[in-house]
């Protein structure tokens, strides 16, 4: 769903006592560092690969056992509705940040995240797109995480808050139509033991082995829609245009697209050439990252997959990255701010 406004908060809130106190239950022991170790930031795994103690963002998704520990929690997402992905109780410290960023990995181009405020103070506040709002205990929000994005606890008190990933639901789909509307509605509260307690679904599938080309074809739609004009631009989109029919010819071929995996590493690296040589390192989206990074994230570093172990033996499949290709990508430039990975 397209946003028309970078932040959103949905017609919806929850019982914000009921939430403190089932996440103030929780042992310290289930605190752990920000993956990207930003200071001051600190997360309890709620859904995770095989509910293992793990930050990757691939595999079958599945409960932690501090998920079975908060049936609030629990009720909460069964009344959103989604599909879930990896989620967690995110904190942060007084005085700590989380630097502006703008999220451009593929994990954040297929997946919606939703912050409902558990434990917050006056001072935390949340920018997205110019805008700023501080985030009420008990509400539900969601955000454009294309655009550039940045949060601040100016408090004096620790900060927590659910976050949930999701590719999203027709529940959830609905409340952010109406959130969108003109006249959004005021948000109803949802109090603990209301809801028809149907069974949470989690995510099976969320890295593709090969690429469709539908999909690719879509997520080069996404970024050029956002390119700023620029003269190298039309030849740009006429090379991966070129990739597209190219890769739709070759997944035709195959009755499993993986057998042909080396045939789509070649056009893979054959494109990431040309469009080196095409000099668009400097073609710019209107978050001010540039095409060719969105680019790398969202197709070259996706499009085939590599098997991994699973994740009870501490990795899960992931993203074949550049690594595979026989060329550099993204070809040499990088943008600023981006996020480094999904987080």
């Amino acid at each position: 769903m397209r946003f028309n406004r970078p932040l959103l908060r949905l017609p919806i809130r929850f019982c914000a006592e009921t939430l403190a106190r089932q996440v103030s239950s929780l042992p310290g022991s289930a605190w752990v560092a920000h993956p990207n170790g930003f200071p001051g930031n600190d997360a309890v795994r709620l859904i995770t690969p095989e509910g293992m103690p793990t930050d990757a963002l691939g595999g079958g998704m599945g409960p932690t056992e501090y998920l079975t520990s908060c049936p609030y929690i629990v009720e909460i997402m069964s009344e959103l509705g989604g599909t879930w992905g990896r989620s967690r109780l995110m904190g942060l410290a007084a005085g700590a940040e989380v630097p502006a960023h703008v999220d451009s990995h593929y994990y954040w181009r297929t997946h919606l995240r939703i912050h409902i405020p558990v434990i917050t103070n006056p001072g935390v506040e949340f920018t997205c797109g110019g805008e700023t709002v501080h985030m009420a205990a008990g509400d539900c929000w969601v955000f454009d995480s294309f655009q550039r994005h940045e949060v601040h606890n100016r408090g004096d008190a620790h900060r927590v808050h659910l976050v949930l990933d999701t590719v999203g639901g027709r529940k959830l789909w609905d409340m952010m139509e109406q959130a969108h509307s003109d006249a959004p509605p005021e948000p109803r509260l949802f109090e603990p033991g209301e809801g028809a307690g149907q069974a949470l679904l989690f995510e099976r599938v969320n890295v593709p082995t090969i690429m469709s080309p539908w999909e690719l074809r879509c997520h080069i739609a996404f970024i050029a829609e956002r390119a700023r004009p620029h003269p190298r631009l039309d030849e740009v989109m006429r090379r991966l245009e070129k990739l597209v029919h190219q890769w739709g010819a070759l997944w035709a071929a195959y009755a499993d697209p993986s057998e042909g995996v080396r045939a789509f590493q070649q056009l893979l690296a054959e494109a990431g050439t040309d469009l080196s040589q095409l000099g668009g390192n400097d073609i710019t989206l209107t978050n001010d990252l540039t095409f060719y990074h969105v680019l790398g994230r969202l197709v070259f570093e996706v499009a085939i997959a590599r098997p991994e172990p699973s994740a009870s033996q501490g990795t899960v499949r992931q993203p074949a990255g550049p690594s595979r290709l026989a060329s550099e990508w993204p070809p040499k430039a990088r943008s600023p701010a981006a996020s480094p990975t999904a987080r």
